[in-house]
């Protein structure tokens, strides 16, 4: 009788450990990932504030397109806007799809904004007018173009549910990677949107092979 209660209760002891278990590391990731955001937005917002702040005007660091000297402008110009204004438009976005681009794994998440930064920043370097591009707008992008594709990548559950939720909520943004928006980047917006897709894609989970014996 003892004998058979505990083996026909350890299946459910192990469910709930289970469950309990996933429940605790998506709450840590998910701490993990608004710590994360919290820093970054904090950092735009810092570098906006020396950047008015400074008798140096730090905006000379972003894009200029076509300008081999203007290459170090891909790194820097998430980091720079032009005035508040601008960088209170990016910073609620930014922070929504920064934390759900960061739920899933603060390495990939790095990983995930490398790529986007650089694709989207060569593309401005690229086909941009002259002049200088910033913004982390391409950082918005970029991260909506993640959210929403990763899903379909990993075919993972809970990450196609939320590229739904992200598309339904956020589908006015493919606008802007249209020309025509007078001193907006549109460039900036339709590479950080690639730049995200190509995240995704690189970055999924791989299953692994299973060979029969």
């Amino acid at each position: 009788m003892n004998d058979y209660a505990t083996r026909a209760g350890t299946p459910a002891a192990s469910t709930g450990q289970v469950v309990r278990r996933r429940l605790v590391d998506l709450a840590t990731g998910a701490l993990g990932a608004a710590i994360v955001i919290a820093l970054l937005v904090g950092a735009e917002w810092a570098v906006e504030i020396a950047d008015y702040i400074l008798p140096e005007n730090l905006d000379q660091y972003g894009i200029r397109p076509h300008d081999v000297n203007g290459l170090s402008g891909i790194l820097f110009a998430p980091f720079l806007h032009a005035g508040f204004g601008h960088l209170m438009a990016n910073t609620v976005p930014l922070a929504i799809l920064g934390f759900l681009a960061a739920l899933r794994g603060l390495g990939r998440f790095t990983l995930a904004s490398l790529i986007i930064i650089v694709v989207s920043g060569a593309g401005v370097w690229l086909i941009s007018p002259p002049g200088i591009t910033l913004g982390a707008s391409g950082l918005v992008f970029g991260y909506f173009g993640y959210v929403v594709t990763r899903g379909l990548f990993d075919r993972h559950p809970l990450d196609i549910a939320l590229g739904v939720g992200v598309a339904v909520l956020y589908y006015s943004l493919i606008e802007g990677v249209l020309p025509g928006q007078p001193g907006i980047s549109w460039q900036a917006h339709l590479f950080g949107l690639v730049g995200g897709v190509i995240a995704a894609w690189t970055l999924r989970r791989r299953k692994r092979a299973v060979t029969p014996g």
